[in-house]
């Protein structure tokens, strides 16, 4: 039996597999706050996710009906870019800072003039750094906590520091140390020279944890956590990756030829390479796999957080806000609306707002406003869809996962915007079966692949297929948010 734990923005989750069936036996879930302020910034006390972990695992261990002590082995997945800092008595000095922050965007900016312009960096990194990487939170930090700053002796991420909670050891993976902005993804390892450059002491490169690959153990759970979980000795935590890392694990996409795309409070979409393929273009993320390899991938800032806060207008319930999606045509009769309410990532427009467009007094409908949210969101995914087919990525089928794939009608618009064939794996929980499926992959030695053939099942009653005269309808429809794209924000 494994566990596969995935801290999320929004919550834990926790699962129970029994990897010799292939069959999850239990899961758990507990959310989380979030410090959110006007000025971009988004964090969370990483004491939270310590505390939803636990009683997500709670509820997982009840639902599945076992003793603790069968669990073998532990794999995390943690939101990626998030920085957390503890001091030399393993204290955390200040509230996380999250991938979905925006308030290092000036930091970004002068880390990125520092390396040379976009260009430069990709060169150099493999990426662009962006606000929502690690790297520019490092410097904010500096300028508005000095003190804390001054005080860094362990430089985590959320996943590296959930490890270290389990197992009191510092270390760091691949797949996700290379969204820190501070990594040479062709290289595999740490570029120093710009922690040197943000602070000239060196104490943030001796702050740093030693690379792990993706199939060695972080440690094992220490004796006052197997304690409190009521596990056994020697439980095997493995490195863990970053969410989407995690994800395409979780989706059996270790292989070319497979698209995940994940429509979650953000929405990202990855597929994985046998090498480094950095794209010219700043808005593909060369990120390497927590498989081996390498996984391109883009993210959009704005997905189920957009159309929640319509639903949330309109004081809609799920079901209602499916009804009135369900009425409105391809197109919402004109409305255009870009859905950037929290700013956007790719494109990279960290300072912009959410738009609507193309409103008159026959089109202004709850219906059509809720199609142009969803249709807006999709958009967004299509323009990152078509820069990782750019760069010579090709799929013929996207694996959907997160909570808009449970809507038929979403799973359609995504069918149709993509001109592709759109399957759900049976367990949605990606990111948290992946965790576990490291895991046994890591305690057991059975290959990776074998243990996704048999713990990655795709449900094919989920299976849309593109409609011809939709396809054609959604990217006429996509062409004018392109125009709006580009009139209103240069892109």
């Amino acid at each position: 039996m494994y566990l596969g734990i995935d801290c999320g923005t929004q919550g834990t989750k926790v699962v129970v597999l029994d990897a010799e069936q292939g069959v999850l036996l239990g899961e758990g879930y507990s959310p989380h706050e979030l410090i959110s302020l006007n000025n971009g910034r988004r964090e969370q006390h990483p004491q939270w996710w310590t505390e939803a972990l636990v009683r997500a695992y709670g509820q997982a261990i009840a639902q599945a009906g076992i003793n603790p002590r069968q669990i073998a082995g532990i794999g995390v997945s943690g939101q990626q870019h998030g920085l957390v800092t503890l001091d030399s008595h393993g204290e955390i000095l200040r509230p996380a800072k999250l991938w979905c922050d925006t308030e290092s965007t000036a930091e970004n900016n002068e880390l990125l003039d520092y390396l040379g312009g976009a260009d430069a960096a990709l060169q150099r990194l493999g990426l662009v750094i962006a606000p929502g990487y690690t790297v520019s939170k490092l410097l904010w930090m500096k300028r508005h906590f000095a003190d804390e700053f001054s005080r860094i002796a362990h430089i985590l991420l959320p996943h590296d520091y959930l490890n270290y909670w389990l197992t009191g050891t510092f270390c760091a993976e691949y797949g996700d140390a290379s969204g820190s902005g501070y990594f040479d993804i062709r290289q595999r390892n740490w570029d120093t020279a710009i922690l040197d450059h943000i602070d000239g002491d060196g104490h943030l490169r001796a702050a740093l944890p030693a690379l792990i690959e993706s199939h060695q153990p972080a440690g094992v759970v220490r004796a006052e956590v197997a304690e409190l979980l009521g596990l056994g000795t020697g439980v095997v935590v493995s490195s863990g990756g970053g969410d989407n890392m995690m994800g395409a694990i979780g989706t059996g996409n270790i292989r070319q030829g497979i698209i995940t795309m994940s429509l979650g409070t953000s929405g990202t979409v990855y597929a994985h390479s046998d090498k480094a393929l950095v794209s010219p273009n700043a808005g593909v993320a060369a990120f390497c796999s927590s498989a081996g390899g390498w996984l391109p991938l883009i993210c959009t800032m704005n997905l189920t957080s957009a159309s929640s806060a319509v639903q949330k207008l309109f004081q809609l319930d799920i079901a209602g806000f499916n009804d009135c999606l369900q009425q409105a045509p391809v197109g919402a009769e004109g409305i255009i609306m870009l859905p950037f309410l929290n700013g956007e990532r790719v494109p990279a427009l960290p300072q912009a707002s959410a738009s609507l467009l193309g409103l008159n007094s026959l089109n202004l409908t709850q219906a059509n406003l809720c199609r142009a949210v969803v249709e807006g969101t999709t958009f967004g995914l299509r323009y990152g869809l078509d820069l990782l087919r750019d760069a010579g990525l090709q799929g013929d089928t996207i694996r959907l996962i997160g909570g808009g794939a449970k809507s038929a009608l979403w799973r359609q618009i995504v069918a149709d915007t993509m001109n592709a064939r759109v399957v759900c794996p049976v367990i949605g929980e990606a990111a948290a079966l992946g965790g576990a499926i490291q895991a046994a992959w890591c305690v057991s030695g059975e290959s990776l692949t074998a243990l996704t053939e048999r713990c990655v099942q795709v449900d094919d009653s989920s299976e849309k297929l593109p409609v011809a005269t939709d396809v054609a309808a959604s990217e006429e429809v996509y062409q004018r948010y392109r125009q709006a794209l580009q009139q209103l924000h240069g892109v």
